[in-house]
């Protein structure tokens, strides 16, 4: 389906503003609770995925502009993470430990997102940020449990990080309607950000936190 100008420009800007918005809360929520309110695993990711979408095979705009925004913002969270990290776990685990296995994380994100980029001969890069998109959705749900409070995290974030990626995934299902891979990254990634908007919803109530009052 050949879509409009107007229609891919409509879409590829909702989505971005959407996810500029999370980022803006991620980091704002994490210097009020003084923690990180992104997986660490996902952190490496996105990392990744932005400075080779920035540099190595770059997008045009205004996609291009929206990469390396991003790729600001998860810079910031990264001093965070780098910060507060001892906030989150505690004596379980080392600086000694910490620094090296989050390095490794990040050079083996670095892999992983050009390895498919070249495997999928994908300069757009699609393939990469859904399945990721995925990681991270499953990992908001895991570091909910684990960590068993709210801290960085907010309703806005969770529900912004749902919508954003719906207008993606319009944008791309209307592109090729016909791809199982890209369709069931789709459906999997909205399940789990529903079920981590509901668990976290449903957190703050048994925290007798008022979910809409936390940005």
């Amino acid at each position: 389906m050949n879509l409009s100008p107007e229609l891919d420009l409509a879409l590829k800007f909702a989505s971005g503003l959407s996810w500029t918005l999370v980022y803006i809360l991620i980091i704002s929520r994490g210097f009020q609770d003084k923690t990180f309110g992104m997986p660490l695993t996902a952190l490496c990711a996105n990392l990744s995925w932005e400075f080779i979408f920035s540099f190595l095979h770059p997008h045009d705009p205004p996609q291009n502009y929206i990469n390396l925004t991003w790729l600001l913002f998860d810079l910031v969270i990264l001093v965070q993470a780098l910060s507060f990290w001892q906030a989150d776990f505690g004596a379980r685990v080392s600086a000694k430990l910490f620094y090296p296995g989050f390095l490794l994380m990040l050079v083996l994100g670095f892999l992983a997102v050009y390895g498919v980029t070249v495997e999928f001969e994908d300069a757009v890069g699609k393939y990469s940020a859904f399945g990721q998109n995925l990681m991270m959705s499953a990992l908001f749900i895991a570091m909910l449990i684990r960590r068993g409070n709210v801290n960085g995290q907010s309703m806005y974030i969770a529900l912004l990080k749902m919508v954003g990626t719906l207008f993606a995934s319009t944008l791309f299902f209307l592109d090729n309607p016909m791809s199982m891979l890209m369709n069931f990254l789709f459906v999997a990634i909205f399940i789990l950000d529903l079920v981590y908007a509901v668990l976290l919803y449903n957190k703050h109530r048994e925290l007798r936190l008022n979910p809409w009052s936390r940005y």
